[in-house]
């Protein structure tokens, strides 16, 4: 009879000590996801305040030409200025028509004087890059080399034509490059694929990029 009592205890006793096992992984479960949630949120409390100076500089680029009456459509989640080819070209040159000088001597001053108002502007812009695109209608290296030749037409014209006060800053941060066909509509020739397009690079985000990429939380693939 004692030796029964002894082993019933002693059972109730290992399963007692089951239960604190059991109990304490499932309080470090709990601590590390509160801890990875918590960890998320100040993440996401970090990108938005650092992307906040991007959409006050986009939000002051959009007043600007709207309150000088420059027709350009500002993508109101990159910053992205995309001007048509037929303004800027004639079909198949590389040469700026009148039209296409007259534009630029408009719409830069007012871009670089936004661009370069105030210092923190400045620091969050890292470059400010000229993309030539072309449609799909020709071979990749021509639609390739036309798009070079007429970001590098837009960016000699804007610094040998063109006076304004925030030149030297713009130049700094200034990058021509040619996309070709790499963005266009491959099943058509689609005119709206031809275009300029002056592309702000944020210095908030790499930063959103870089925590992006170092999440614990982002998918796996």
């Amino acid at each position: 009879m004692d030796n029964f009592m002894s082993n019933e205890i002693e059972t109730e006793i290992i399963d007692d000590e089951d239960s604190s096992t059991y109990l304490s992984i499932s309080d470090l479960m709990s601590g590390l996801l509160m801890f990875f949630a918590l960890l998320f949120i100040t993440t996401l409390l970090q990108l938005a305040e650092k992307d906040a100076p991007k959409r006050i500089v986009i939000g002051n680029i959009e007043e600007e030409f709207k309150s000088k009456n420059i027709d350009a459509k500002v993508n109101p989640e990159t910053g992205d200025i995309s001007i048509r080819d037929s303004i800027l070209f004639e079909s198949g040159s590389t040469e700026l028509k009148p039209a296409g000088k007259n534009f630029l001597r408009r719409f830069i001053p007012t871009y670089s004087g936004v661009l370069f108002s105030k210092p923190e502007f400045e620091r969050e812009i890292n470059r400010v890059v000229i993309e030539g695109h072309t449609s799909s209608d020709g071979d990749d290296i021509s639609n390739l080399k036309l798009s070079v030749l007429r970001s590098s037409s837009v960016s000699k014209f804007i610094f040998e034509e063109i006076n304004f006060p925030t030149k030297n800053a713009l130049r700094e941060k200034i990058l021509a490059a040619g996309r070709g066909e790499v963005e266009a509509d491959k099943t058509r020739d689609n005119p709206s694929d031809r275009k300029v397009i002056f592309r702000l690079r944020f210095s908030g985000d790499e930063f959103a990029k870089k925590h992006r990429h170092n999440s614990p939380l982002r998918e796996k693939k």
